[in-house]
């Protein structure tokens, strides 16, 4: 989390919780990497991230009177932002799944390499798997995105994933269990439709 988040004075939000408009702008300043940060993890599409970070503030300023202190600041705006683009998610809806047939000629040709080699892919290869990875994980229901990125890609432990959704580790870890084996089904598809084809 940003230092500046959570060092936020109660003066601060005294202030904001009264209406302050330069208290609101101070605070909106100390909370946009929070924000910003977490949309880009869990919002593929650059055009989406501003439309979400005004909804996460809106959603802020009106309920900066019921946070009561119980929890760090951080993790109350992260909670927030994290439900805001699970909401925006179910909005606009999952992709459906990746299919091979999806798959740009250098993205077949690198899966091709990669599941027929067990050495590291080349240095511009990553950026397009990081990419193909992306595309299968938006496939996933909203939920499932938002604990598998936070688990597996921003490597934060079960609890932090609680701390910041609110939801209980069962929860956490029942639906990362489910999103591993949709995306295990999803790379399963794709490695045999690739090894169907001739070489």
């Amino acid at each position: 989390m940003d230092n500046d988040s959570q060092n936020i004075p109660e003066s601060l939000l005294d202030a904001a919780r009264s209406g302050d408009e330069t208290s609101w702008r101070e605070l909106v300043d100390l909370l946009y990497p929070l924000v910003a940060g977490t949309i880009r993890n869990h919002l593929r599409r650059e055009a989406d991230r501003d439309d979400v970070a005004q909804e996460v503030f809106v959603k802020i300023f009106a309920n900066l009177g019921q946070y009561a202190g119980r929890q760090p600041f951080d993790h109350w705006v992260s909670r927030i932002t994290l439900n805001a683009c699970r909401d925006w998610l179910r909005r606009i809806a999952a992709r459906p799944l990746t299919s091979y047939s999806d798959l740009t000629d250098d993205e077949r040709e690198i899966l091709q390499r990669t599941l027929a080699s067990d050495v590291p892919p080349a240095d511009e290869t990553p950026a397009m798997l990081h990419d193909l990875l992306d595309r299968m994980i938006a496939a996933l229901a909203p939920r499932e995105q938002i604990v598998i990125r936070l688990l597996d890609l921003e490597q934060r432990s079960v609890q932090d994933v609680c701390n910041h959704t609110g939801w209980g580790a069962s929860k956490v870890k029942v639906t990362a269990m489910r999103a591993r084996r949709k995306l295990a089904e999803q790379m399963q598809r794709l490695e045999t439709k690739s090894s169907s084809l001739p070489v």
